[in-house]
């Protein structure tokens, strides 16, 4: 291929940062140019809440566009995907995940123990709100929007009007910000997003060509991490609507390789939540995750359903 592939990626400064990795990467591997064409989404237009304005508000003009043949292919955060496969799509290649953890910037480099009661502290999350009110550090949570660079701007800009806030780690650091990050939270106090901090490289499934080309770029351990938790998710979303978190990470056991994967759902408010792990092998990545749904749903999860701040 002479004529550059088409990448189409939205037009945020993380955007283009995270395409651009991938581009580069393409290049790399195969020698064929990529050019990014920037699109708008419906996600991109509107100031309200995400969770409001609905899975897949920020992908689905990067799809509409793949179908039209006007892209050749996209990059995603996955996390942004919904969970079902979309007919003439396909997941090409996960490249190798970023660190999936939450991440704060609080000022005068405060960790978040040594945020004082009371201190404000902002995020745009339901998951990261809930359990942030599990913690009882008695903090004024603050829902709030916006790229990675306007949230740091209200903590550590001239502006600030926040004490800290929480985000992606991997959003900050694929900026080139980690040093900003006062702390990377452990998973036991936030437990991230499904397949937060991974990318899903995305294209027509009817290009044959292309899908060898991109999957050059898949880290099978990446992918099969965020299968088992994506899977898990979209086995909660039949019956439950609480803010859902998961983690799930590839270690060798006794027998080769494993996946552990540890799940939670936790009420809006805090007060309740059923947190359980299962363990299996990365082939069975997706039945490790419809399993841990499962027994979380047994264990109670599908009565935090409607619960309210």
């Amino acid at each position: 291929m002479s004529t550059p592939l088409r990448l189409g990626t939205r037009g945020s400064a993380l955007a283009l940062a995270q395409s651009q990795m991938v581009a580069s990467a393409v290049t790399a591997s195969s020698g064929v140019p990529v050019e990014l064409v920037p699109i708008v989404t419906p996600g991109d237009r509107s100031s309200a809440p995400v969770a409001r304005l609905g899975v897949g508000v920020f992908v689905s003009a990067l799809r509409d566009a793949l179908l039209a043949n006007e892209i050749d292919f996209a990059v995603h955060s996955y996390k942004d995907l919904p969970t079902g496969e979309h007919p003439g799509l396909h997941i090409a290649a996960v490249p190798q995940r970023e660190d999936p953890r939450d991440a704060l910037v609080a000022r005068d480099g405060k960790t978040l123990a040594e945020l004082p009661p009371g201190a404000t502290i902002g995020t745009g999350a339901v998951r990261r709100i809930a359990q942030l009110h599990a913690l009882g550090l008695q903090l004024q949570v603050t829902p709030i929007r916006g790229n990675v660079d306007s949230r740091i701007a209200r903590v550590l800009g001239p502006e600030a009007d926040l004490d800290a806030i929480v985000l992606a780690r991997a959003g900050v650091v694929r900026l080139g910000r980690a040093a900003e990050i006062t702390e990377t939270l452990d998973p036991m106090l936030m437990l991230p997003a499904p397949a937060q901090g991974a990318l899903a490289v995305e294209c027509r499934s009817g290009d044959a060509d292309l899908v060898e080309l991109l999957g050059a770029l898949d880290h099978a351990p990446s992918r099969a991490a965020v299968t088992a938790e994506r899977a898990m998710l979209a086995t909660l979303e039949a019956g439950c609507s609480a803010p859902v978190a998961a983690h799930a990470e590839l270690a060798e056991g006794e027998h080769g390789d494993e996946i552990y994967l540890r799940g939670a759902v936790i009420s809006p408010d805090g007060a309740r939540a059923v947190r359980l792990s299962r363990t299996g092998t990365p082939a069975d990545a997706a039945e490790i995750g419809k399993a841990l749904a499962a027994d979380l749903l047994e264990a109670g999860a599908d009565t935090l359903m409607g619960s309210t701040e």
